[in-house]
């Protein structure tokens, strides 16, 4: 049973991580996947950040709950703490277009980013009970 309960727990974990990836991508003016694929190391590193934020959360909503509805309400709020930055960080910074920059590949902007998004994703994972 244990086994069962692991691969069912794993296969959500992946499922919401993958999703928390698209909605990201859904929220960018340019495709990802395009300027991945054309080199794009600012986006690069903006997205790594982005998944290692969204995989921390995941993780202590996953190690501070039993439960499988609980860790996906828990990883729910956090990742929508997550998406609420990169809208206020943008908003507070107005002299500054990040997805512009992000796809000029300025790295500067996508190692701020990725560090903004990891720095959201411990702290907001604190509050994950």
């Amino acid at each position: 049973m244990i086994i069962v309960d692991l691969l069912i727990s794993v296969l959500v974990i992946t499922i919401l991580q993958l999703l928390g990836m698209i909605v990201f991508s859904l929220i960018t003016p340019f495709n990802d996947l395009e300027e991945l694929k054309k080199g794009n190391t600012a986006v690069g590193l903006a997205f790594g950040g982005k998944f290692l934020g969204t995989a921390i959360i995941l993780g202590v909503s996953a190690y501070t709950n039993t439960s499988i509805l609980h860790m996906s309400l828990w990883f729910l709020v956090g990742y929508l703490c997550l998406l609420l930055t990169y809208f206020i960080f943008d908003w507070v910074t107005p002299g500054l277009k990040l997805s512009e920059h992000l796809e000029k590949g300025n790295i500067a902007i996508g190692v701020l980013l990725a560090f903004v998004y990891l720095g959201i994703g411990f702290a907001v994972s604190s509050l994950i009970i």
